[in-house]
């Protein structure tokens, strides 16, 4: 299936911006009264039939839409430290993307040593990683915050978890979801000189559970993605 991003008005037409649109029209080689897939980022699919062909953009007619169409019974935040190499980092959030991911933190934490990450590749990963996947959300990507800020900020109804690499008792994620009624996760995942013991004990003061991903020591790219899969394979039945 080729799934394209657009936008649909109170009259049912959707419109697609010019990258979608140059996609649809020269790649794709669609034309006026094909049938097209468009998500809206929001949730909803909608199934069109092409009425304005034109790379700068192009309109469709609605025959049909389904809101939450593939989605997940829960709502997941990631929160992990940008890695010293951006294309891991990159990485990182296209697969969470495929997992199922709603909310995108990047935090930066005391040990990080990338102080600084700018956000607009992501989101253009994620939504090229929506599409692919074949999802009609696109997960948010927030603005870097410290560690520190992200605990303090932290929803108090979710459940919230904390992966770190220090010695200490520490639940599985699947084990972490069955002791808990909530389905408003959030995860946080540090830096590759993992929490300082300032934020491990800030977190764990403000009710975070210490969380561990196995016995294998993980590089925050991989310990984020295994996460967001845990949460993910929890779910499936």
């Amino acid at each position: 299936m080729e799934l394209f991003y657009g936008q649909a008005d109170n009259s049912g037409i959707v419109s697609l911006n010019a990258e979608e649109s140059t996609h649809l029209v020269k790649v794709m080689r669609h034309r006026e009264g094909d049938e097209i897939c468009v998500m809206d980022g929001a949730g909803t699919f909608m199934r069109c039939e092409l009425t304005e062909a034109n790379p700068k953009g192009c309109f469709a007619r609605i025959k049909e839409s389904i809101k939450g169409w593939h989605s997940h019974p829960y709502h997941l935040t990631m929160a992990v430290c940008p890695t010293k190499n951006n294309d891991r980092f990159e990485w990182m959030g296209e697969k969470v993307t495929e997992a199922g991911v709603d909310l995108i933190v990047p935090v930066i934490g005391e040990r990080s040593e990338r102080k600084v990450y700018k956000t607009d590749r992501l989101r253009r990963i994620a939504l090229s990683a929506a599409k692919q996947s074949l999802k009609a959300s696109i997960p948010e990507i927030e603005e870097p915050i410290s560690v520190l800020k992200f605990i303090e900020t932290a929803p108090e109804d979710s459940l919230r978890l904390i992966a770190y690499c220090s010695e200490g008792e520490k639940l599985s994620i699947k084990d972490a979801l069955s002791q808990s009624k909530a389905h408003n996760i959030s995860i946080l995942i540090g830096p590759e000189g993992d929490f300082s013991p300032k934020e491990i004990a800030a977190a764990l003061k403000a009710g975070f559970k210490p969380v561990h991903l196995g016995t294998s020591r993980l590089r925050t790219e991989t310990a984020a993605v295994c996460a967001a899969f845990a949460v993910y394979l929890n779910y499936l039945t």
